[in-house]
């Protein structure tokens, strides 16, 4: 009996693989595309049920796209920005930065925008919703808390963009729903630990040579916790809300604590490793330490802490508009 999943061998990352002139055309793209709407369909539900209505006015259905297209635009450039500077390791972009937005390799293949950072999306859509409201002179607070219905559900479809992909996958494990992703580091056949893993789960090795082993699929995990069970949370909690501001502090509470308790169980990047670490020599496929932090780890604390901070300001603002 096999203890492990193969990775479907219909998934690529192209919609339409094989097909020369429709080669542009990803599954990563597309869902990006689809978290845009969904997050855009919740932020129109939350609008209809008054929650930025103004004390005089109603809020028109324009101001919804203007809003979340701000966001948007300020969403990918943050992501890649900060992608291209806290995850590449090569400094090509410190030398040449106008490489951060040139979509094409040096050969002059059309490549996309290979590296987006999560934290910085959230870095930059928070500023770009911040600056729009300032310039319509609204509730900051209010709106964003309205935004915050909206996108855990869509940032679920990044997480399966990132599964089509068959990138950020997790480490090695036994678990009977271990996936072998193609793209994943291989080890020798030969090494003692390696035999030791194949018979547990059932795993027929070759006489030598690479080996391919079961991963969490961490991306899926991801796309659960911080997408479904986190929007359901806040979605509950939309209408009962004490204090605007409330529902942004659970988001960025409730993400860092998701994706720090994930990123135990998905690989960090191989030319990072550790940021912080027990021990310095400890291999990224498999957890071996608690104390072994990676660099998602390390930004999800300071999104915790800024989610606590955040809502203390809030609450105390509002107690004093309520004098």
């Amino acid at each position: 009996m096999f203890l492990y999943l193969e990775y479907p061998t219909w998934i690529h990352p192209q919609i339409f693989p094989g097909i020369k002139f429709l080669s542009l055309f990803r599954w990563y793209g597309l869902m990006y595309v689809f978290a845009f709407l969904t997050a855009y369909s919740l932020l129109k539900k939350v609008w209809k049920e008054g929650a930025l209505d103004a004390p005089s006015r109603k809020t028109p259905e324009d101001d919804l796209f203007s809003f979340i297209f701000i966001g948007i635009i300020f969403l990918l450039i943050g992501a890649r920005i900060f992608s291209t500077l806290i995850y590449d390791t090569s400094g090509l972009y410190r030398t040449k930065p106008w490489l951060i937005f040139w979509p094409f390799n040096a050969a002059g293949k059309f490549t996309g925008f290979e590296g987006m950072s999560y934290h910085g999306g959230f870095i930059g859509g928070l500023l770009g919703m911040i600056i729009w409201c300032k310039r319509k002179k609204v509730s900051i607070r209010k709106w964003v808390d309205a935004m915050s219905c909206g996108v855990p559900l869509g940032f679920t479809f990044g997480r399966l963009g990132n599964f089509f992909n068959g990138e950020l996958y997790g480490r090695i494990t036994t678990m009977p729903w271990g996936i072998r992703f193609p793209r994943a580091e291989a080890f020798s056949a030969t090494l003692t630990w390696v035999q030791e893993f194949a018979a547990k789960i059932g795993l027929q090795l070759p006489a030598s040579g690479l080996v391919n082993l079961p991963r969490h699929p961490s991306q899926l995990y991801e796309a659960f916790f911080e997408g479904i069970v986190l929007w359901l949370i806040i979605w509950f909690v939309r209408k009962h809300k004490k204090f605007d501001g409330m529902l942004t502090a659970i988001y960025a509470g409730g993400y860092g604590f998701f994706r720090f308790c994930i990123e135990y169980f998905r690989e960090p990047d191989a030319d990072l490793g550790y940021r912080i670490a027990k021990d310095a020599s400890a291999p990224i496929y498999t957890n071996t330490s608690l104390l072994n932090f990676s660099t998602g780890q390390i930004l999800c604390f300071f999104m915790m802490l800024f989610a606590i901070i955040y809502a203390i300001v809030c609450w105390r603002l509002s107690k004093q508009k309520a004098k």
